[in-house]
């Protein structure tokens, strides 16, 4: 049985991805998780800010999730994204990808992150100490 999820989220639980990822059919498994930095640019961060056009996201999410499905003959795909104020150190956004094989897995979850954060509507803005930026989705 082949399973996509794709979700926006105010909060997001790592823990639980292993259950959701995990497949009979599936000798292993690959999770990629993005999470707030400290630093950047030698600013330090004090949170994330995220934004969505929800319906829109999550209708680009699930032509990503399929098309990495398609590719790589994955048993399941995961794409989450949290939305909301973000501290250092709290998870932002979850892939992962399980299938049969290891160079499947890996490589679709580099496609799932890299692909999410080229075409994905959701925008980021960085609080730092005296200033806040909204950051260009392409870097």
């Amino acid at each position: 049985m082949m399973k996509k999820i794709v979700a926006i989220v105010n909060d997001i639980d790592v823990a639980q991805v292993y259950g959701e990822l995990s497949h009979a059919h599936s000798g292993g498994l690959c999770v990629f998780v993005g999470t707030v930095r400290e630093f950047t640019q030698n600013e330090k961060v004090m949170s994330l800010e995220f934004e969505t056009y929800e319906k829109m996201a999550l209708k680009e999410m699930d032509k990503i999730a399929t098309a990495a499905m398609d590719k790589w003959n994955l048993n399941k795909v995961l794409i989450r994204h949290a939305v909301g104020l973000k501290k250092v150190e709290e998870p932002v956004v979850v892939v992962g990808a399980s299938s049969a094989h290891r160079d499947a897995c890996f490589e679709a979850c580099r496609y799932l992150i890299d692909t999410l954060k080229e075409t994905v509507p959701i925008w980021k803005k960085e609080v730092f100490e005296n200033k806040t930026v909204w950051v260009s989705a392409h870097p």
